[in-house]
Formats: C-alpha cells, structure tokens, sequence
C-alpha cells in the first residue's frame, strides 16, 4: 500500500569496469509505500526503472552486512533503513575505503581478508595433527556473557567506512579489527590464538 508521498533517490552511479564511465549522480523518483525500505526501494528501481543499477543484499534482515552504503552522509544498512525516516530526499553513496565494484557495490571482503591475516586472529593449533574427531572445547557462560556485543558484529563496514584514520593509513585495522582482537577467548591448553597488530 502507498502512503501518497513521493520520494527521490539519488544515487551516485560509477563502474570501475567501464573506461567511460564517469561519476555522477542520477535521481530516481518512486511512490512510498508503507514499511519501504532503502533496499526494497532499490530494488524497485532495478526491476522497474534501470536493471544496471548494482547494489549487494543477501539476507534482507540486518545479519549478512552486504547492503552498507552511504545513507545522507552516513554508513547504514539498506535493509534496515526505513525511506520514511530518511525521505523524502535520499542521497546514497558507496562505502569509503572499500574497493568500488560499481555503483553501490564494494568489495568489502577483500579489505576485511587482509585484516584477518593480518591480525591472525584465529585458532593455531599446537600439535602437528588434527583430530577431527575431538568435541569442541566448552565455552563457560560468563565468557560467552562478556564477549556477547562483541560477537554480534557481522563486518558490515560501517565502522571502517566512518573512520576517518583507516581512509589515511591503509594499515590501520579499524574498530572491526578491533573487534576481533576483543573477543579472542583466554588461550586453552590444545591451541592458542595469536594477536598481531602494529600500533605505530
């Protein structure tokens, strides 16, 4: 059901791939309808306005990260942001920092991939073998309390895309470095995880 009010995206438009293409922006102008979320709109506009528009979304409920962009000037995610709380004009943009795939489509794994192996912030196992066949170490409740917020980060980007030091130094980890290197439990008796970051 529409709620009568009209709304304007206007998305910055720009594919990498294609020599040619120059940024700019482009407005789209569609009918609000209630509950309308960016990501609903955009997809709109793909199926009834331009079909090349690109932008990324997997779950559709705020858990996968893929749709951040730039919502007004600041990171969010599409499918989370309702058009009547940020309409009726909407600027979006890609994220920063990010490698740009076209439009509204970055490629935020390969920056969070260097994180990771920069920080090795995983399991490494001490012996030679894996068992395959071991059970999985119990984590105790009040650990599992402690690290909880910082679990329930999904790498979106926001973060990095919003700071203004990883835009400078491309070494910097950012909060979602830092994130990880939070929850990293006390070391066990069969693996270890080590913590690797530069401070200077």
């Amino acid at each position: 059901m529409t709620t009568g009010q009209t709304i304007r995206l206007h998305i910055l438009r720009c594919n990498p791939a294609d020599p040619a293409s120059d940024a700019h922006m482009q407005t789209f102008e569609l009918e609000q309808a209630e509950g309308m979320t960016l990501f609903i709109a955009l997809t709109e506009i793909r199926e009834k306005h331009d079909p090349s528009l690109q932008f990324d979304f997997v779950c559709r409920a705020g858990i996968c990260g893929s749709c951040a962009m730039v919502i007004n000037g600041r990171p969010g995610l599409a499918c989370r942001t309702l058009t009547k709380n940020v309409g009726p004009d909407i600027t979006l943009a890609p994220l920063p920092v990010f490698e740009l795939i076209g439009d509204l489509s970055v490629n935020t794994g390969k920056w969070m991939r260097a994180m990771s192996e920069r920080l090795e912030a995983w399991l490494h196992m001490k012996q030679a073998k894996v068992d395959l066949t071991r059970i999985e170490e119990r984590m105790e409740p009040d650990l599992a309390q402690k690290i909880y917020e910082h679990d329930r980060c999904i790498e979106c980007g926001c973060c990095v895309a919003a700071c203004g030091t990883a835009r400078m130094r491309e070494d910097f980890v950012g909060a979602v470095g830092l994130n990880r290197i939070a929850t990293i439990p006390p070391r066990s008796a069969r693996c270890t995880r080590r913590r690797r970051i530069t401070t200077s």
